[in-house]
């Protein structure tokens, strides 16, 4: 059986997974599976759900918030912010779900923060220029 070997990198750590048979994943074109000894290949996987397979094993599902995959030499590597990884689809589905609710709330709170932050500069920069005149 041919096989190739995935890296898999966050903002935290790495993982190796050795005799992959197949990854399918998605970027802005459309959906592409890689098999071993594929030629070399660069994508931008999007936002959503992967998937790939260990020899005979079940199908790994990987949810990731967008990617960098490069394949190279029977090397599938995919850098990302963040993922997930479960072999049963509805949970990692709803992992990916409620990871993406937060980082919207997350994203909402920062979003007022920095509102704010702007808020008191102009205050500021409008006092100063009434002391100077």
């Amino acid at each position: 059986m041919n096989t190739f070997n995935l890296t898999l990198r966050d903002s935290t750590h790495t993982e190796h997974f050795e005799q992959v048979t197949s990854f399918v994943g998605e970027d802005a074109s459309g959906s592409f599976g890689i098999q071993a000894h594929h030629g070399r290949l660069m994508a931008a996987p999007v936002f959503g759900l992967a998937r790939f397979r260990i020899a005979k094993d079940p199908w790994q599902y990987l949810a990731m918030p967008g990617a960098l995959l490069y394949f190279l030499n029977n090397e599938l590597t995919i850098n990302t912010r963040r993922y997930l990884i479960d072999s049963d689809y509805l949970s990692v589905s709803a992992a990916l779900q409620e990871q993406l609710l937060a980082e919207e709330m997350e994203l909402d709170s920062i979003k007022v923060s920095l509102h704010l932050m702007e808020e008191e500069v102009l205050r500021r920069m409008r006092e100063l220029n009434r002391n100077e005149v």
